[in-house]
């Protein structure tokens, strides 16, 4: 079997894990793009997830305007369709949120954080094959939780039973991907993706790196992202400077 379809294979094999899990208010509404998006997330796995990586780039959970409508991490539609070259037709969630509509590819909203992603990245490697040639970008959860009004719940805010069971299931995918992937680097982008890099890859002989997370919600990313993840990067010996 192929790497990408042994990668579509353990992410069929996480939705089923996570598909029995419930969660409480606030929590009202929860969305899975590996289904809504599953097209465009094959593709991207397909296309790009031929071979090991030296660098994996590890998110938290998925944007609203992000991979909730493309299936790609980080996925600022965009740069998705137009740079990565991805488009495939994006289902409705089962229990749509009034407030958070799923658009596809036709959403014009732009996940900011995703935009200084693969903006980066862009302006870095100037093709996806250069950058793919090396490195990917993955989430360890691929649920979005949203209350009542719309707001944003991340996984480190849910009741404690409910956090087990998610964990659970994400940490042995993490160690599915890592280990198909086999990199050198698994580099968390915010210190929840590299504390649970940490913690589930202690032992493996991965090294774990961090970076800067680019949500507009930062400071400090709002002060210049793109020169403080190069500089990030290149001081723990991930990436070299230019």
């Amino acid at each position: 079997m192929a790497l990408p379809d042994k990668l579509l294979a353990a992410a069929r094999r996480l939705c089923a894990d996570l598909a029995p899990l419930r969660f409480a208010r606030p929590v009202t509404h929860v969305y899975n793009p590996l289904v809504h998006a599953r097209r465009a997330h094959a593709q991207y796995l397909r296309r790009y997830a031929t071979g090991p990586k030296r660098v994996v780039l590890l998110g938290m959970n998925p944007g609203p305007y992000g991979m909730v409508q493309t299936g790609v991490p980080f996925g600022e539609v965009a740069l998705v369709r137009d740079w990565l070259g991805i488009e495939a037709r994006v289902d409705a969630p089962a229990t749509p949120h009034p407030k958070r509509p799923v658009e596809g590819f036709a959403c014009t909203r732009s996940e900011v954080s995703g935009a200084r992603l693969w903006g980066a990245i862009r302006n870095r490697y100037g093709s996806p094959e250069a950058f793919f040639r090396q490195a990917f970008i993955a989430n360890y959860c691929p649920l979005v939780f949203m209350e009542a009004g719309g707001r944003n719940r991340t996984p480190d805010k849910l009741a404690p039973a409910e956090r087990k069971r998610l964990y659970a299931a994400c940490d042995d995918h993490l160690r599915r991907v890592i280990t198909l992937l086999e990199p050198e680097w698994v580099v968390g982008v915010g210190r929840f993706a590299e504390g649970r890099a940490r913690d589930v890859l202690e032992g493996t002989g991965v090294r774990i790196g961090s970076l800067l997370h680019p949500s507009p919600a930062s400071p400090r990313a709002n002060q210049g992202w793109e020169a403080a993840a190069t500089a990030e990067l290149t001081a723990q010996g991930i990436c070299k400077g230019r």
